[in-house]
């Protein structure tokens, strides 16, 4: 079992995502014109994350996704709690959120080890605190 986590599972998460970016690259590049030429800046948008190293450990990485709110968006603020926060969301944006394109640039994080394909999906740091670190005993 631990052969399967330290080596299989790797090569798998490595062979599926560089397949992913080389299946998707046109369209990849295609997205991030369109973020350009909808609002001009940067086309990912990184995001604090936390998950669990190999021997179980918290560590914090940047994870990347395809920017979907305009540039003017108030920084550090999670897009539930804006005011109004369809006026940020730029018409690419509302797009690649519905579709869940903006989690493609994910596959970067992957073939870096920051995440795996199959797995639990890394939390956003604010939300730690919601989350028990114990588990009850039966």
């Amino acid at each position: 079992m631990k052969m399967y986590k330290n080596f299989f599972k790797r090569l798998i998460d490595i062979v599926l995502s560089l397949m992913g970016i080389l299946v998707l690259a046109i369209p990849m590049l295609i997205v991030a014109a369109a973020i350009k030429i909808d609002d001009p800046g940067p086309v990912f948008f990184r995001q604090k994350r936390i998950a669990q190293d190999k021997d179980g450990q918290q560590q914090f990485f940047q994870i990347f996704k395809y920017r979907s709110m305009k540039m003017c968006t108030p920084k550090d603020c999670p897009t539930h709690l804006l005011e109004n926060p369809e006026q940020y969301i730029t018409k690419v944006g509302g797009f690649l959120r519905k579709t869940s394109l903006d989690e493609l640039p994910q596959l970067l994080n992957i073939i870096k080890g920051d995440m795996s394909i199959v797995g639990p999906r890394p939390e956003r740091v604010e939300h730690m605190e919601s989350y028990s670190v114990e588990v009850p005993e039966e």
